[in-house]
């Protein structure tokens, strides 16, 4: 059976191959960018995502070389048409969680 979310299972498959996160959260924003123009014409439901990444992969980078790590992975994706157009990132170490969940317990 045919999923109703290739791109997005895609995502899943090739982040949790790569990276082993111990958070991954997909969010497909596609939706709320159907009417944009670049979008009309577009078949693909598929085309905006918001992609948290919780990954031991990422100690001792800056946060732009984690988001290039990422869009090399999904490079395949982002030029194939009617595949990702925008992609939104948070990348970050467990560590990096731990303080935030701290941060925010403390608020």
């Amino acid at each position: 059976m045919a999923s109703n979310t290739p791109v997005e299972d895609t995502i899943r498959d090739k982040i949790t191959t790569a990276f082993s996160p111990s958070n991954l959260i997909i969010r497909n924003d596609s939706h709320l960018h159907a009417h944009h123009a670049p979008m009309r014409g577009s078949t693909s439901r598929e085309t905006h995502f918001h992609v948290t990444i919780t990954s031991e992969a990422f100690k001792s980078k800056m946060q732009p070389a984690r988001h290039r790590m990422v869009y090399a992975l999904l490079k395949e994706e982002m030029d194939r048409e009617g595949g990702i157009h925008a992609l939104q990132l948070r990348t970050r170490t467990p560590e990096e969680e731990q303080r935030e969940k701290e941060r925010q317990a403390q608020a």
